[in-house]
């Protein structure tokens, strides 16, 4: 069930109903929630609802058995067989079939020709999300940072909890748990931010993102057909693309969360506005960078060791994220440049830069800012191509043609780049850029702008949306992860 799918139209209201109005006992809104969990999950392939619920399983008793004993062989026993079984099946379902090609083609050029074993599996969709879910609980329940949940119903709702089931946040137990086991009353304010930062992600999904995408598959599917300029025009929509199909499902899921009386971690942070590649990175899928943060680099020492295990660090928290996007060479060397965007600012110290909101207070940056921004945006898209294509030859053919005499060409015009899309898009821009000093984009609208403008934008962007939707609901890039 996709957040832009009529059937999620019809069942979001529906819970919501009878989520307030039917069950106003704590122990009954949590079995409901849990249940119409389970059910919204069963609607992509039921099959996978007995993996999720095994691996709920298997870290809530395993969370029990670590806190039960001060065993040190004991705890690391059942702290092992969780992550063992829990990043088995990870890469059994998510790199299997990868790493057998591989080996393939590798053994192929020493001369030996063999046909590798593939699984004929579909990837389940959310595995890699609630498996970090799980994986951080019981690492925090070893480490004593967090006591193990004896409410099996609570941990079960903390993991598969449908706003984030799929495609994130990655909820920390310490962070969410709490809330699913406070008493929850509805609050009319909070509701209406719900629903307002649910329109912002849905505008930014069906009317930028997937706008967009119409012109970067268009190229990127083809790229020998087309001059340099529309590769360029082609990596920068995808740059925007990407930023709006994944961070409009996280203002989906934090504004559907909201509805319900909770409130889900940031994901996104205007990265766009970053003034370096370190700042991008605080500011880009929060959640996962700062998952690896927490869970490996610091335990590998972080930033406090010596110079070559400082970029050991840096390259090993890239790849991994590299590695985590997908199971293509392609993802691996987009987080091997990423990281070599990073390492010159862990050397120099000054990775901890920009940890203020660019040109807060002002309408404009300076042009020292501008400049800044610009470049870091320039990195961003020219690692986004890898991230994007299919493969490491076809990415480095598409740079090719970047940086070809046809770069200078005028862009042939299609279908995917009318004037209608053009007043959106700036739209889009003009108030990300108004409203980067808020949680999202317009929150501000309820904080600083007068009645009349306020409700005319939400009518035009609830206009947009309702004239982009089309019959088919487009998939979120980030459910393949």
């Amino acid at each position: 069930m996709l957040f832009n799918s009529l059937g999620f139209a019809i069942f979001l209201p529906v819970v919501f109903i009878i989520y307030w109005l039917a069950s106003n006992k704590l122990a009954w809104q949590n079995i409901f929630l849990l249940a119409v969990s389970c059910f919204f999950y069963a609607c992509w392939d039921w099959r996978f609802l007995f993996l999720l619920l095994f691996s709920i399983l298997l870290d809530f008793f395993s969370g029990i058995k670590i806190a039960e004993t001060d065993n040190k062989r004991k705890r690391l026993f059942w702290l092992w067989l969780s992550i063992s079984i829990n990043l088995g099946f990870l890469v059994v379902f998510k790199y299997y079939n990868f790493f057998a090609d591989s080996f393939a083609i590798a053994v192929g050029h020493l001369g030996w020709k063999i046909s590798p074993w593939t699984l004929g599996i579909v990837l389940p969709v959310g595995i890699s999300f609630y498996t970090f879910h799980g994986l951080s609980y019981i690492i925090d329940v070893y480490k004593k940072r967090i006591p193990a949940e004896r409410n099996f119903i609570d941990y079960a709702l903390f993991v598969s909890f449908f706003p984030l089931l799929v495609a994130g946040p990655i909820e920390r137990a310490d962070h969410l748990l709490p809330q699913i086991k406070r008493p929850r009353i509805f609050q009319y304010d909070r509701a209406i931010d719900g629903l307002r930062q649910i329109l912002w992600g849905l505008f930014k999904k069906v009317v930028i993102a997937d706008s967009c995408a119409g012109y970067v598959n268009f190229v990127f599917s083809n790229p020998e057909s087309h001059p340099g300029s529309a590769h360029l025009l082609a990596a920068v929509f995808f740059a925007v693309q990407i930023y709006c199909d994944f961070s409009g499902y996280s203002d989906i899921a934090l504004g559907t969360a909201r509805l319900l009386g909770f409130e889900l971690l940031r994901n996104f942070a205007f990265p766009y506005f970053s003034r370096d590649i370190a700042e991008f990175w605080r500011r880009w899928h929060i959640s996962l960078s700062s998952w690896f943060r927490d869970y490996l680099y610091i335990p590998l020492g972080g930033s406090k060791v010596g110079t070559g295990k400082k970029i050991r660090n840096v390259l090993i928290i890239f790849l991994v994220s590299g590695c985590w996007h997908g199971a293509n060479w392609t993802f691996i060397f987009w987080g091997l440049l990423n990281a070599l965007y990073v390492v010159p600012s862990v050397l120099f110290k000054t990775n901890r830069n920009h940890l203020d909101i660019v040109a807060q207070g002002r309408v404009f940056p300076s042009l020292k800012e501008l400049l800044s921004m610009t470049a870091t945006f320039t990195l961003t898209v020219f690692a986004w191509i890898f991230f994007r294509s299919d493969s490491l030859a076809s990415a480095f053919l598409f740079i090719r043609k970047i940086f070809s005499q046809s770069l200078f060409w005028r862009i042939p015009k299609t279908e995917f780049l009318k004037a209608p899309f053009m007043l959106p898009l700036a739209i889009f821009f003009i108030i990300e850029w108004m409203g980067r000093e808020e949680q999202y984009a317009i929150a501000r609208l309820d904080i600083k702008w007068p009645k009349a403008v306020r409700y005319s934008t939400y009518y035009a962007l609830f206009f947009y949306v309702m004239y982009y939707a089309s019959g088919v609901s487009q998939q979120f890039i980030y459910f393949q992860f």
